[in-house]
């Protein structure tokens, strides 16, 4: 790789109080029209405009030395006039977004995603770029690390220093943490995996972690390449963030960005497999298989993509969707969960997407194309308005995959669609031959979906892909000897809401269409003040409810802003589902088919 002609940037930590990033970019042959330069208005993975050109303070740009005029014309773009020398561009960056979307600087660590904090160079974003991440002079700097899958140029591994990129895409997807951080590595199938844990974690057990993640990457692997078993990255860095409570995920081409709370992390000497530390390795399942589904199998819009607008695609229920089904596959065919575990997380997903009225009022495919304004910006009306891609896609994927592999007597099975999807649009994606570059239409995957399985599977999409029919979940499982039970006979008196605490009071984040709460005229936002009388608190509302039965009418006196109403609700049942799934030893035949699902 050439890099005489290569853009160049800088990137420090200025003043960490200040929580700001300095930066500079220097451009060898600017455009003799005046160089444009413009921040990305969104990130991959995170299918909402952020406008991140807003966290720019202050902007400057010279040439030899000598300023040169640089003015704002748009909201994430800048040109600067015309120069024959190289132009730098001098600017600072405003990091507080806690999040793995954006970035953050403080004493305790840094954390930038390239989106963010790299201008880009408008008709020379093909070049190699070359980024100088330098050590900050701070106090609090001291023994910081660097981490990253940015190639190194002339920086140490996990040093301050040079790296290098081939081209602006690849620049801004690999994500940079820096600060003191925990750090073991494994290999899986002969690839490096590096893991970084920043925060404070007493008695993290990262033997435990690395053993588990290995057969998280060598089951996916596996997957996609069951021959050769060869990875699509050379190396790869999962990177977390341990807070007091948070999750999140965002995946790139050689690493992933997470954040969790510190108490779902591994404690030595304590094995048990809890909630949280199963939600966490299903998180970095998730983030992991994005590595070959949506990094590389692509959306056609995604290929490439337009960083300053929306790209629509009414896929994401295939790229989120299954990605949220094979996470926690994965970890029962890796052996970390039981098929016990496994069904109990079914049953919660079924439960999670039948919860809410907005599934029969949008599609999988119409939640993917309206992510941008409506799944990414809900509001207290969302589960009554939206499906969720993630949650009812990922029953999608169960669904296609029970159906085919049923269909087919298990000759055949979503795996097969997968491998089918990475042959042709993945694994050259960043290569150079005929397939390189190219992305997956919504008609090729439906076709794709026909070939692989010699079904016709038009009526499925058409009732459960571009409608909103509910998936026929008992009739499905049963040909993998798996029972749908529920719900419960002894269903309680509800509201039919979702609260949220404020301070000690009890505030109603969602209220259900059709509840006894809407029906009764209780909004979202309102504060329970009493039931009958009796005071309701954030920690009191379910034993205050137990106390009466179904049909019951009870006096609710609520907040609404600083008025005080009251209301007459007539008790129901609680409308949550509560299905429950569990597996049958015989017949032999089902059994057959659920070992070849779950253990493939």
């Amino acid at each position: 790789m050439r890099i005489s002609n290569a853009i160049q940037y800088t990137i420090v930590p200025r003043d960490l109080a200040a929580h700001l990033f300095a930066v500079t970019v220097t451009v060898r042959k600017p455009s003799t029209e005046g160089q444009i330069f413009s921040l990305p208005a969104w990130i991959p993975g995170s299918y909402m405009i952020r406008e991140f050109a807003r966290n720019i303070v202050q902007l400057r740009a010279e040439s030899d030395g000598v300023p040169v005029a640089a003015r704002k014309i748009d909201k994430h773009s800048w040109q600067v006039e015309p120069c024959r020398g190289p132009l730098t561009l001098h600017y600072e960056v405003y990091a507080w977004d806690l999040s793995v979307r954006a970035a953050h600087l403080d004493q305790t660590h840094g954390f930038f995603n390239g989106t963010s904090v790299f201008l880009r160079v408008l008709g020379q974003e093909n070049l190699p770029h070359v980024v100088d991440i330098q050590r900050s002079e701070d106090e609090h700097c001291i023994g910081w690390r660097v981490a990253t899958s940015l190639p190194e140029l002339k920086a140490r591994r996990y040093g301050f220093g040079t790296y290098i990129a081939s081209d602006y895409d690849e620049l801004i997807d690999h994500p940079v943490e820096m600060g003191l951080f925990e750090l073991a590595s494994f290999k899986a199938h002969g690839v490096q995996h590096d893991v970084v844990i920043t925060g404070m974690v007493p008695n993290l057990d990262m033997a435990r972690l690395t053993a588990d993640l290995k057969k998280i990457c060598e089951t996916q692997i596996a997957f996609f390449e069951p021959r050769t078993k060869r990875a699509p990255m050379d190396r790869y860095v999962f990177m977390t963030l341990a807070v007091g409570d948070g999750y999140g995920g965002l995946e790139h081409r050689a690493s992933t960005a997470l954040i969790c709370s510190r108490a779902d992390l591994p404690v030595k000497g304590n094995k048990e497999m809890s909630e949280g530390y199963r939600t966490y390795l299903g998180l970095c399942s998730h983030e992991y298989f994005h590595t070959w589904n949506v990094k590389r199998i692509k959306p056609a819009v995604f290929a490439p993509y337009d960083f300053q607008e929306e790209n629509y695609t009414s896929l994401l229920w295939l790229f989120e969707g299954f990605t949220s089904y094979y996470d926690d596959l994965m970890l029962v065919r890796s052996g970390l969960v039981d098929e016990e575990a496994y069904l109990g997380m079914l049953a919660k997903s079924i439960n999670g997407v039948l919860r809410g009225t907005g599934r029969s009022k949008q599609s999988v495919a119409e939640s993917s194309f309206d992510a941008w304004v409506k799944y990414y910006r809900q509001d207290e009306n969302a589960p009554n308005s939206i499906v969720s891609y993630y949650a009812k896609g990922s029953l999608i994927g169960l669904a296609l995959d029970l159906t085919i592999r049923a269909e087919t007597n298990g000759r055949k099975s979503l795996d097969d669609v997968m491998r089918m999807l990475w042959k042709r649009y993945g694994r050259d994606f960043y290569g150079e031959g005929a397939n390189s570059g190219i992305g997956v239409t919504e008609a090729e995957v439906e076709a794709l979906f026909d070939e692989v399985s010699g079904l016709r599977l038009k009526r499925f999409f058409d009732r459960y892909v571009r409608g909103t029919d509910d998936l026929p979940f008992a009739k499905l499982l049963a040909s993998f000897g798996v029972t749908v039970s529920g719900p419960r006979k002894d269903a309680k008196p509800g509201l039919g809401v979702r609260t949220a605490r404020e301070c000690a009071d009890c505030k109603l984040a969602n209220v259900y269409e059709g509840s006894p709460a809407h029906r009764a005229g209780l909004s979202a936002g309102d504060i329970l003040v009493a039931i009958n009388g009796i005071r309701v608190t954030a920690s009191n509302l379910e034993n205050l409810l137990a106390r009466y039965r179904i049909g019951d009418a009870a006096t609710v006196h609520a907040f609404r802003r600083d008025e005080l109403m009251q209301f007459t609700v007539l008790l129901a049942a609680d409308a949550a589902p509560q299905l429950a799934l569990s597996s049958q030893p015989k017949p032999v035949a089902e059994a057959r088919l659920r070992a070849l699902w779950l253990r493939a």
